[in-house]
């Protein structure tokens, strides 16, 4: 019995986390802007849309999560997450570049060592 409820309690929370990846890319991918797909040489908008939007569609409808169209669905959301929004974040031109200073700079100027 204690196992029943141990493997339950475990698939309710790959089920939320497979949910919540999807459905957390799917509203990234629709912010993003078309252009920035293009211009990050990626698939379309509405390609990743509608990849994104079937894996959201999987996890939520009990009736068809059947566990490899589940993990088809997080393959999905990692390449998204991995590969298409770190090139469309620096097309769009928040590369992650640091706003000047050195590496020792801290958070209220320069590192001299106590000099």
């Amino acid at each position: 019995m204690l196992a029943e409820r141990f493997d339950f309690g475990l698939g309710m929370i790959v089920n939320l986390v497979f949910l919540v990846t999807s459905v957390v890319a799917f509203v990234m991918a629709a912010m993003a802007r078309e252009d920035a797909y293009r211009a990050a040489d990626k698939k379309t908008k509405p390609f990743w849309l509608i990849i994104l939007g079937v894996a959201v569609a999987v996890n939520l409808i009990p009736f068809i999560s059947m566990l490899f169209l589940q993990i088809a669905g997080l393959i999905a959301s990692i390449v998204f997450f991995v590969d298409v929004r770190p090139a469309l974040h620096q097309v769009s031109g928040g590369g992650g570049k640091r706003r000047g200073g050195s590496s020792s700079d801290g958070p209220y100027g320069p590192y001299n060592g106590g000099r």
